[in-house]
């Protein structure tokens, strides 16, 4: 049943709709999946799955850590919210859905990770397992120390001769090892799969010998060059760096000419860095945001640093989305770091940066501790893009680690820049979102942005699950273009930013 949202962007309407003409002036909740014992640390993607002309909703799940579920991984309708298919999982499926057709039938097939390790390709139109990842490498010197969890894989160029794009991803991070000790920590893989079979074609050690949570980008800087990729390692107490190197080494299981471009003490490299054009000459540069929460801005052609920009006494495990925030053509960047140290967190900074020169141009501290990522859309039709993110509100002096909060607000919210201004877009008290980014779009082709986003039933420690609920708003705001940072590390889930 639908159901009109109280609160949606109230100022912006008139803006948008005086003298259109306009069918929809309200928001509203087209549908809202609710599921018991569950949750999620994904994020959605959308694609038409049952070919009927409206893109459906995709995420993982499951329930607490080292638990298995008959709901690991979630394909909704995106017309109504009824489950299409589940797949099982043994441990938490925490990665977002990579989509590609790899069985060439018209529908897009899902490949996606967690723990465990846990990584497998399914048919989109029924969730069936294509193939699987099983871990029986004790004897071989790399892919023995594959056994921990995988992150977002990316879409790459054809490695192995058939035809068919193939699958890059890593494995690392033993969550049984203690902060600040190397003890159990094993270092992370880069793995190259077939996607059409889950053979691997290539696979390689990082090259500092560090365990990495970083899910690589893979692009080609321009048209016909060879595509690079991008990867970090370290973690929230461990040293890491931000390496590039070819996709040809990657392919011969090379990783030890990757160059270092970046480096951070103390702190790894954990959420994906985005590729953007910052400074002008056609070549995306490299924009990384350490667990220490400093900002990074690496030339994509010359790879120099072109500025560098920390946020003090915080850390972060947030991506960076760019959009144009300010009033030139160049991309600005945005996320939010948590204040304090982990698991003693004590809120949130949302933090835009210039583009061209890294100064702060807007902050602003609202909730406390999360972890997904913002994404960007011009609400308004300004020029100018804002950012839409979710914020839990409680007690942040309670951290992660003691009394669980009692009174919890989870909010999605529109950013403002140039107003300075925030919109509340859904509230709802007693739930929370600690992981799943939105996603926006236009999910059924009427010319109107939707609005898919996760909530959380809060009942103990923030951490753990205990139901969630997946929510469609359809908007009264014009889509004037496509959404070019509509969800987790993009639009295309590749961590590339596509400007005007």
């Amino acid at each position: 049943m639908r159901k009109t949202i109280r609160v949606l962007f109230p100022a912006l309407i008139v803006l948008l709709f005086e003298g259109c003409g306009v069918k929809r002036t309200s928001s509203e909740l087209i549908w809202d999946a609710s599921f018991p014992r569950i949750g999620s640390q994904s994020s959605p993607r959308a694609t038409d799955l049952n070919n009927d002309g409206i893109l459906d909703i995709v995420i993982g799940a499951g329930e607490n850590e080292y638990q298995p579920s008959n709901q690991g991984v979630l394909a909704l309708d995106g017309k109504t919210g009824t489950i299409l298919w589940t797949q099982e999982c043994h441990d938490q499926v925490y990665g977002t859905p990579t989509l590609y057709d790899v069985t060439g039938d018209g529908t897009d097939d899902v490949f996606i990770g967690g723990r465990s390790p846990h990584f497998m390709a399914l048919d989109g139109r029924n969730g069936n397992i294509l193939w699987q990842y099983t871990y029986n490498y004790e004897d071989d010197p790399i892919l023995r120390h594959a056994q921990f969890n995988f992150n977002n894989a990316v879409i790459v160029p054809d490695q192995d001769n058939d035809g068919v794009p193939d699958l890059l991803t890593v494995n690392g991070g033993n969550s049984k090892a203690a902060p600040y000790s190397t003890e159990g920590r094993v270092p992370g893989v880069m793995i190259l799969f077939n996607s059409k079979t889950g053979s691997i074609i290539a696979a390689d050690t990082m090259p500092d010998g560090r365990e990495t949570y970083m899910s690589p980008l893979c692009y080609s800087p321009v048209t016909g060059e060879e595509p690079i990729v991008i990867f970090g390692t370290g973690g929230e107490t461990i040293s890491g760096n931000l390496y590039l190197t070819k996709l040809s080494d990657v392919r011969e299981g090379n990783l030890r000419h990757s160059k270092i471009i970046a480096t951070e003490n103390g702190h790894g490299f954990i959420a994906p860095p985005t590729a953007v054009d910052i400074s002008g000459d056609g070549y995306p540069d490299i924009v990384a945001l350490s667990h220490n929460s400093t900002f990074f801005a690496i030339d994509g052609k010359t790879l120099t640093t072109l500025w560098k920009r920390p946020i003090p006494s915080t850390e972060s495990s947030n991506s960076v989305a760019p959009g144009y925030f300010t009033d030139d053509d160049t991309p600005d960047l945005f996320t939010f770091v948590s204040k304090g140290q982990w698991p003693n967190s004590t809120g949130t900074l949302q933090v835009m940066l210039d583009g061209k020169t890294g100064e702060v141009k807007y902050m602003d501290s609202i909730g406390c501790t999360g972890f997904s990522s913002p994404v960007i859309y011009d609400i308004d039709g300004d020029g100018r893009d804002e950012a839409i993110i979710s914020v839990n509100e409680f007690d942040c002096n309670l951290g992660f680690t003691g009394e669980s909060p009692r009174d919890m607000e989870t909010r999605l919210i529109a950013v403002d820049f140039q107003t300075r201004t925030v919109q509340t877009i859904d509230a709802q008290k007693r739930m929370k979102n600690i992981f799943t980014t939105p996603w926006i779009g236009d999910l059924d082709g009427d010319g109107y942005l939707d609005i898919v986003h996760c909530q959380y039933f809060h009942h103990s420690y923030l951490l753990s699950f205990l139901g969630m609920r997946v929510k469609r708003i359809a908007t009264p705001i014009r889509m004037r273009d496509r959404a070019r940072w509509g969800a987790y590390m993009g639009t295309n889930g590749d961590g590339v930013f596509h400007g005007r």
